[in-house]
């Protein structure tokens, strides 16, 4: 139970700061190959303008590489992260050294 100060108030507990990050380092270069495969989606996107405004390229624009599969890519990638981010770290077994 805390323990009342001078003023008649409840005064916080201290407690230690806990050291290292929320997350193991494994799961933050998981979450790096994620960005990685998010962005390769991105750029499957890129592309398809023409050079001339009076001129529409439908095939390029409306192509099977910009519409569905950087779609699929990118969406493969947000799942990849949430793996990354819910993935349990490997419980080290100190008994075999």
């Amino acid at each position: 139970m805390a323990n009342k100060n001078k003023t008649g108030k409840y005064a916080k507990e201290e407690t230690s700061p806990k050291t290292g990050f929320a997350i193991p380092a494994e799961n933050y270069k998981l979450m790096l190959a994620g960005l990685g495969i998010i962005v390769l989606g991105f750029i499957l996107m890129v592309g398809g303008g023409s050079d001339d405004p009076n001129v529409f390229k439908e095939e390029e624009l409306f192509s099977f590489r910009r519409i569905d599969l950087s779609s699929i890519i990118v969406v493969l990638g947000f799942a990849f992260e949430v793996y990354a981010i819910m993935k349990k770290p490997k419980k080290s077994d100190d008994s075999d050294k």
